[in-house]
């Protein structure tokens, strides 16, 4: 996990980011990029008459405040251990995270960005979603990782085995249903041991809900991240995320996730 992309801004969650892109960075003598983007189609119009117009001094001024951005960036992490590059983008968010991230690690992103599951289902590797206030601390005192057997959460689980790495304490959370399908969750326990992991399985019986019973058993045991795939339902836009992820997305208590499709 060396080259870790970050969503940078002004925003409140910012420092937050750019604190937990840098620790990891240190563990895993990574480097970190500031992706600052400023979607152009934001300052193009379009009149009755099918002509299209740019409010060019609009846009001038954005640019010039990303620049500024950019180089506020540069001085605060100029004397830092870390090495970094600051990029410009000029799409919507998702197609600029996502097309930066094809040759990431990992990808840090705020959970209020309101893209964090699109992303999610875009990128090809790993998406840490953090909420405004915490950060993630390097090595973890404890991580739940959310299993149903599916690809998308071995998809996360491999993703997430560097940031696990020195984890003080691990669990493997499955709920019990009527149809289990899939990779047992003694796979998942098997895969992490090879990596010199230890985890406990947990495997819980459903309460009013499969997201909060596993939200429940994170709490209890305290996970400063939560790996869980990211899933997605193709016949209806609305329905881009599953339940679970949509659930763990909009809970202000919920932990960090590390979401993968």
């Amino acid at each position: 996990m060396r080259s870790i992309l970050v969503q940078a801004g002004r925003d409140a969650g910012m420092a937050v980011r750019l604190d937990t892109a840098m620790d990891i960075a240190r563990v895993r003598n990574g480097h970190v990029t500031l992706l600052i983007d400023t979607p152009l189609d934001r300052f193009v119009t379009t009149d009755p008459y099918g002509g299209t117009y740019v409010a060019r001094e609009a846009l001038d001024a954005a640019l010039a405040e990303d620049d500024a951005l950019a180089e506020a960036f540069a001085g605060r992490l100029a004397n830092d251990d870390v090495p970094f590059d600051v990029v410009h983008y000029e799409f919507q968010p998702v197609d600029a995270m996502a097309s930066a991230a094809r040759l990431a690690d990992l990808v840090i992103v705020s959970r209020n960005c309101g893209y964090a599951g699109d992303l999610a289902i875009a990128a090809r590797c790993p998406v840490l979603v953090l909420p405004e206030d915490r950060a993630v601390a390097m090595p973890l005192a404890a991580a739940c990782i959310a299993w149903d057997g599916s690809d998308e959460a071995a998809h996360a689980l491999r993703g997430a085995v560097p940031l696990l790495a020195g984890c003080g304490s691990l669990h493997v959370l499955t709920v019990n249903t009527e149809k289990a399908v899939g990779f047992p969750p003694t796979d998942a326990l098997r895969y992490l041991s090879r990596h010199g992991l230890k985890a406990e399985l947990h495997e819980l019986e459903r309460g009013d809900s499969v997201e909060q019973t596993l939200a429940g058993a994170a709490t209890r045991l305290g996970a400063g991240l939560l790996v869980m795939g990211a899933y997605s339902h193709s016949r209806v836009r609305e329905l881009l995320f599953g339940g679970v992820t949509r659930y763990f997305l909009e809970d202000a208590a919920a932990p960090p996730l590390l979401l993968a499709h």
